[in-house]
């Protein structure tokens, strides 16, 4: 990213709705749009012309603004999980073909007899294994033959393969077999999309980073089509945004899509945390509520990170921020199952035929029930540029609520409730049971139906306070657009007892950033201006996974040794309530961040007013809360004014979403534009 440019474009592509946040000179202003799931390109092209955004390499008309874009896809990540990938192959070490399919013993439900694994990425057919072995020192034990290699590479093109990965035991200490592979394949006719482990993640654990770098070949070609087609319409200084909350530029993201599996919920919980820390709550519970799915994640004064996450059943080990999903969203539909009770999701409508309400489908969902209770507007939906269609809504909620036995409102409820319930073990899951009581947080809701659900919620969990920002619905498209620039990288040591030294640390720290200005400086990006951020992966010897702690410092009065165990003794705590500092621990992974910060919105404080809000008071509507039928004022967002004080039952409507200020609840505009909401 240029340091002196003016107009950051932020663009947000979700399952129902593609969202634009436009930076300009500091000032936000934001754009909203149904997203296109067939072709997720074709709106953002749209929404970036309708927005008057024009790239650098664009021609310009009268009008038109030149931009710098920063896009948060769910390309690759609805690719693995629809099974829309890339016909894949994997290559590894004669033995081991078949890592994929023997995994590891973990159950994801301890009690179901009939759990079914997800298929291998690349199927039995597709699997080959090659005669060579590196040993755990990184010496080569047996060569490459080239022939054996000619013989696959045959095969591979006979198959007619989109992907190859290649991942060879301990090619993370000697990648040189897995380099001979690259070389050998570019030859071929019809060049598939290849991933090294050795390059996309040099660290142990051979049936994660397999796993990964297949994951990384699967949606390789899907996500590099898609790329180059943004690229053609908004040019070349596109960056791309990454699970770990950082972005990179599309070439890195074209060679490794696996880091923008989590992409655009990463950029909601860097929206939300800038947003928490400006108005100064830095302790956070992030909800993002979507049209398909709800991300949750947990903010303890940062933003926490993890390398073990799996989505769709795949382990994928590299850096994304903690966030848990559930399948709850305003789409989410609906139904009573085979045992008469009411469900709700995972199944979504989608933006296509999206809620009965939206006039296409037929199919109920939350925003149904929400439009039914009288919680939205029809006609200020988008801000009036989609009316609802609350019939259909009533009429589809009353052939549910005579399957059910009660009324229709009490159907409605029922749905709403079922929604939260579920959001509520998703809160539950990256809160108590890591070791974090959610009443020391803040609730942040974002997405189109995150501010509608916050105070039932809250209410539910005990959290004290509630911050909506100002604008909910287009706060991922804010995080992406003032994310930093950030490459991660990561390096195997396996160090324990008098091997963890200083001087062996500061070596092996010193190689990784050499590699990485050199990446960043043929990617043009101004390394000088990038900051370094060392942590490591640390373990009691011989556990089976790690904790990741920050790297104690340079200064040489500290004893190194003793302050990474001190460090990973309270991690340990904080983690599973326990430490044994009699036990010693050993360096398993160095990890390097490097980071180049970008400009964030130069925000002035508003000056506070009065506490009467009738300025921003549009009207009165009839809304159903679990007390009964009430009497609810309804005010325009976009004239509250820092000061007012708007008690509940209320309705804050804008374009973007809808803020629920449920009764016995007390919302405050404060001078960020956010809405701070607690019991009254």
């Amino acid at each position: 990213m240029s340091p002196m440019a003016r107009t950051v474009v932020g663009i947000d592509v979700g399952g129902t709705f593609t969202d634009i946040a436009i930076l300009e000179d500091g000032r936000l202003r934001v754009h909203k749009l149904p997203s296109t799931p067939d072709d997720p390109s074709r709106n953002v092209q749209r929404g970036v012309a309708e927005a008057g955004i024009k790239s650098p390499l664009s021609g310009m008309g009268d009008g038109e603004i030149s931009a710098e874009f920063v896009h948060g896809s769910t390309v690759a990540t609805n690719a693995l999980l629809e099974g829309k990938g890339g016909r894949t192959a994997l290559i590894t070490t004669q033995g081991f073909e078949d890592v994929l399919e023997i995994g590891r013993q973990n159950r994801a439900e301890l009690y179901n007899l009939d759990l079914e694994r997800p298929a291998p990425l690349a199927p039995a057919g597709l699997r080959f294994g090659l005669a060579e072995r590196v040993d755990y020192t990184g010496a080569i034990l047996h060569d490459l033959e080239r022939r054996d290699l000619e013989q696959i590479i045959a095969r591979l093109e006979a198959a007619q393969v989109d992907g190859v990965a290649v991942s060879f035991l301990f090619s993370f200490l000697n990648p040189l077999h897995e380099e001979m592979v690259l070389r050998a394949m570019e030859g071929m006719a019809r060049q598939p999309f290849i991933s090294l482990s050795s390059r996309v993640l040099p660290e142990f654990r051979e049936y994660e980073r397999t796993s990964t770098v297949v994951v990384n070949s699967y949606v390789g070609p899907v996500m590099a089509r898609y790329l180059g087609r943004l690229e053609q319409a908004l040019g070349h200084g596109l960056r791309i945004m990454q699970s770990s909350g950082g972005s990179i530029t599309a070439r890195l993201a074209a060679e490794q899509p696996v880091r923008t599996i989590l992409s655009g919920p990463a950029g909601g919980v860097v929206g939300a945390f800038y947003t928490g820390v400006q108005a100064g709550y830095p302790d956070l519970i992030t909800l993002d509520m979507g049209g398909t799915s709800t991300d949750v994640s947990l903010c303890p004064g940062r933003i926490k990170e993890t390398t073990a996450a799996t989505l769709g059943g795949y382990p994928i080990s590299v850096p994304m921020i903690e966030i848990h999903t559930v399948g709850a969203g305003g789409g989410s539909i609906a139904r009573v199952d085979s045992g008469g009770a009411l469900v709700v999701g995972p199944q979504s409508a989608g933006a296509d035929p999206g809620p009965a309400c939206y006039g296409k489908g037929d199919q109920l969902t939350v925003t149904d029930a929400n439009l039914v209770l009288g919680r939205l507007r029809p006609d200020q939906f988008l801000g009036g540029r989609l009316t609802l269609d609350r019939r259909r809504s009533e009429e589809l909620m009353t052939a549910l609520a005579a399957r059910i036995g009660v009324t229709v409102e009490q159907t409605a409820l029922g749905i709403v409730r079922v929604v939260n319930a579920n959001m509520e073990r998703a809160v539950r899951t990256i809160s108590l049971e890591r070791g974090y009581d959610p009443r020391r947080f803040t609730l942040l809701p974002f997405g189109g139906a995150g501010p509608m659900h916050c105070c039932e919620l809250a209410q539910e969990l005990g959290i004290p306070r509630v911050l909506v920002p100002a604008y909910p619905g287009i706060l991922s498209a804010l995080g992406v657009a003032i994310a930093d620039v950030v490459k991660d990288y990561s390096r195997t040591v396996m160090l324990r007892g008098d091997d963890i030294q200083r001087a062996r640390l500061e070596e092996e720290y010193h190689g990784m950033e050499g590699q990485a200005r050199e990446e960043l400086r043929q990617e043009g990006l101004p390394v000088a201006q990038m900051r370094p951020r060392r942590s490591l992966d640390v373990r009691y010897q011989g556990q089976s996974f790690e904790l990741p702690i920050d790297y104690p410092g340079a200064s040489r009065r500290i004893d190194l040794k003793r302050a990474i165990a001190a460090s990973f003794y309270k991690a340990h705590l904080q983690r599973f309530g326990y430490a044994d500092r009699a036990q010693p621990v050993e360096v398993v992974n160095l990890r390097l961040k490097l980071e180049l910060a970008v400009d964030k919105p130069a925000a002035t404080p508003e000056p506070e007013g009065p506490a009467d809000p009738r300025a921003a008071l549009l009207d009165h509507a009839e809304v159903v809360f679990a007390s009964g039928r009430q009497a609810t004022p309804m005010y325009l967002r976009e004239r509250l004014r820092c000061g007012n004080c708007i008690p509940g039952p209320a309705l804050v409507l804008q374009m973007d979403s809808t803020t629920v200020v449920a009764p016995g609840w007390t919302g405050v505009a404060d001078a960020w534009g956010n809405l701070v909401l607690e019991r009254s």
